[in-house]
């Protein structure tokens, strides 16, 4: 039951929680997947991934490098919004000695480190408009220019690209630029999310008992039948890394070594959460009695300050109710992901990498 599994090295500064670290290829559509990574690997071609957040691209990205012909060189994934844009040209290019205050020394970019390898460039949508043009002139002179340097570095690298948004649409909404969607997207892997591939669930679900067990010494879990049924049936909104959650949760407080359906927390689904309706005579909302005495306690206690006390802590809540998942909590709230970005990095909630920074 374990065959097949594939996992992400293990690195402490890892702080993108909505990864997946283990990716399983035990269902049919995800052994027809392998095999066209087998088939697509060895050439030279740039490649598009697209899938939900937690579908594991970037292990994805992964298999093909490691059945190409560049295995043993370098392979480098960076998270294109994991950078403010004041930041990602010099992570993406590098820079030299004072270039922008802060620059006490010379750093190669990405794509230098990657020299000879392969550099996956993750949530490629993040990127603004004034990098895409740059990138684009990077992948057809196959060279960079280090920020604060007129001196151009050859480069050979394989550029594979990763995404949950529709870039298509992206281009309509003149967000990304049609000819370098057109330059990465010479091949295109679609990762279905979990609930279309539910024969790898339980698979993935005993790697990460066994995962834990080895981590963190947990005893050896087993589930319960009713557990089973529920995996199945769920429908993994934030896939393999929701997965991963749950059961790491789930060896926390079961008994006995047997994990229960009732130690699974799961979101509930749409159609089981309560909806509140809109009386038929009146145009105005229902409001619950219980979110209206939490209100009015706000009122007694504050004075001027709950508005802007009560949205940090939705976004909080939100933002940890959905596995600290920013896509997932952008949904939930209606509001989007960049602006949930930024206000996750304003409360502290997320971390941003100020490599080069002051």
């Amino acid at each position: 039951m374990h065959q097949d599994i594939i996992t992400l090295p293990e690195i402490k500064e890892r702080s993108h929680s909505h990864k997946a670290t283990a990716q399983v290829f035990h269902d049919p559509e995800s052994k027809k997947l392998l095999e066209y990574i087998k088939q697509i690997a060895p050439s030279e071609a740039s490649v598009l991934i697209h899938g939900e957040t937690g579908t594991g691209k970037e292990l994805i990205a992964r298999q093909i490098h490691d059945h190409s012909h560049r295995r043993n060189k370098p392979f480098i994934a960076v998270n294109c919004g994991a950078f403010s844009e004041t930041l990602v040209e010099s992570e993406l290019f590098g820079h030299e000695k004072g270039a922008f205050t802060g620059a006490l020394s010379s750093n190669a970019g990405w794509f230098e480190a990657a020299n000879g390898g392969t550099l996956l460039l993750d949530e490629i949508g993040d990127l603004s408009k004034r990098i895409q043009v740059k990138l684009l002139r990077v992948l057809q002179e196959r060279e960079v220019v280090r920020l604060g340097s007129r001196k151009s570095i050859p480069i050979n690298v394989r550029v594979l690209a990763a995404t949950n948004v529709n870039l298509e649409q992206a281009i309509l909404a003149d967000q990304f630029r049609e000819d370098l969607y057109y330059r990465l997207n010479v091949i295109t892997l679609n990762i279905k999310p979990l609930r279309e591939r539910k024969g790898d669930i339980l698979p993935l679900a005993y790697h990460f008992i066994d995962k834990y067990h080895a981590q963190l010494g947990y005893n050896k879990a087993e589930f319960s039948d009713a557990a089973k049924d529920k995996i199945r049936k769920y429908s993994w909104p934030g896939n393999i890394r929701e997965l991963e959650n749950a059961i790491h949760h789930a060896l926390l407080i079961c008994q006995n070594n047997m994990i229960e359906s009732d130690d699974l927390s799961l979101l509930k689904s749409p159609s089981q959460s309560h909806q509140p309706k809109l009386d038929e005579h009146k145009i105005e909302p229902v409001i619950d009695p219980k979110l209206k005495e939490v209100f009015h306690s706000l009122f007694q206690q504050h004075q001027g300050k709950v508005y802007a006390q009560f949205e940090d802590q939705l976004l909080r809540i939100a933002y940890h109710y959905c596995h600290q998942n920013q896509v997932k909590t952008a949904q939930l709230l209606g509001l989007s992901r960049n602006v949930i970005r930024s206000r996750l990095i304003e409360l502290g909630e997320l971390i941003v990498s100020k490599r080069g920074a002051e």
